[in-house]
């Protein structure tokens, strides 16, 4: 097991995890506000947008083509950005914290 960290406007919330699992099915299952998962992980929406903290960004890698495509449509995407569908979790992300972004 591994913990995540979601930062959100009502406070932090540390979550289990298991490597294998996206970022977006753990804020799913464990009903982290603001992620939504509306497209199921398959990266046609950006409701699961969440910012990655600076210390984690090099370790998370940088979005591919269409997730990059798809932040670029909303204003509130950052260089820290990335959609937590497409954040595969593993053993080295064990402590991870991410921001769960605003849509607008």
């Amino acid at each position: 097991m591994l913990q995540v960290t979601f930062i959100t406007p009502e406070g932090n919330q540390s979550v289990a995890a298991t490597a294998g699992d996206s970022l977006m099915e753990v804020a799913v299952a464990n009903n982290v506000d603001g992620i939504g998962g509306d497209c199921g992980g398959v990266c046609s929406c950006a409701t699961c947008h969440v910012r990655v903290a600076q210390d984690w960004v090099e370790r998370v890698g940088r979005p591919g083509k269409d997730e990059s495509e798809m932040l670029s449509f909303y204003p509130t995407a950052t260089g820290e950005s990335r959609l937590s569908c497409q954040i595969q979790l593993s053993d080295s992300l064990d402590g991870l914290v991410v921001e769960v972004a605003p849509l607008d």
